[in-house]
């Protein structure tokens, strides 16, 4: 699935916004008809990128999962912000689990030119991008694939990470909530979530603003178990939670990483 580069600014402008964007004030924005900027608006709508509302468009429910594909498009400088700062914080030699998600994603194109890692994730596209860098021994989870997510779950995925002792477990959430809960959309991610923190010597998150204060139905862990938070922009609210946890907040600033915690 591909987008123009003026729809790609639209889901941009409308993240910025949290509301509804209205047809007309789009079209003032980008200097276009309101006609163009309606179809600009159906497509989005069909991808499920966004909600169509009367006169404009919102995001999609907060409580929607969107498909990878379409997740993928939403945050992008964001996610690689964060990537970024967390690629130039794993040394040599170390061992990571990578997590699904589209944050994880980024996190391996980050690696692509690491020196040397073992990676064990169930994240499809990870393993494949990391294999073209010899110096990263990766292992795959097998297990159900599902195709939305380009991922691998289930009981095998998950005893597969049991194996191992790793040093540095990363991966995203599907939300974080008000009071630093980890929240998968699904008992399958959980699981993972909950390997990843239990077989890991410590756990950073990788989480872009989308994912603050909305809801999943699943609980997977809390904040207080997770050593980093990796952002890219903070709030007090944030702030707060990572110093009542003891956590430290990484926020990621125009390619630098800046330790606030």
């Amino acid at each position: 699935m591909s987008l123009s580069s003026r729809q790609k600014l639209i889901l941009n402008y409308l993240q910025q916004s949290h509301g509804v964007l209205s047809s007309s004030l789009l079209s003032q924005q980008f200097s276009i008809s309101v006609q163009t900027i309606r179809k600009d608006m159906n497509e989005l709508s069909d991808k499920g990128m966004v909600r169509r509302v009367h006169g404009g468009i919102s995001l999609p429910s907060a409580n929607d999962n969107l498909s990878f594909t379409n997740r993928e498009m939403i945050n992008v400088s964001a996610k690689q912000l964060i990537a970024q700062a967390v690629a130039e914080q794993l040394e040599k030699g170390t061992s990571i689990f990578l997590g699904i998600g589209t944050t994880p994603k980024h996190v391996a194109q980050a690696l692509l030119d690491h020196p040397g890692l073992t990676v064990v994730t169930n994240n499809i596209n990870a393993a494949l991008m990391l294999s073209r860098n010899p110096n990263i021994t990766i292992y795959l989870a097998g297990g159900m694939v599902r195709s939305s997510d380009e991922d691998t779950v289930g009981e095998s995925a998950t005893d597969f990470y049991r194996q191992f002792n790793i040093k540095i477990g990363i991966f995203g959430v599907g939300a974080l909530g008000q009071n630093g809960e980890l929240l998968d959309f699904t008992p399958e991610e959980a699981s993972l979530s909950r390997a990843i923190i239990e077989q890991s010597q410590q756990c950073w998150l990788v989480a872009d603003k989308t994912k603050l204060g909305r809801y999943a139905p699943i609980v997977s862990g809390m904040l207080s178990e997770i050593k980093r938070l990796f952002v890219e922009v903070t709030t007090d609210k944030i702030q707060q939670l990572c110093l009542s946890n003891d956590v430290e907040l990484v926020v990621s600033q125009g390619g630098s990483s800046c330790p606030l915690l």
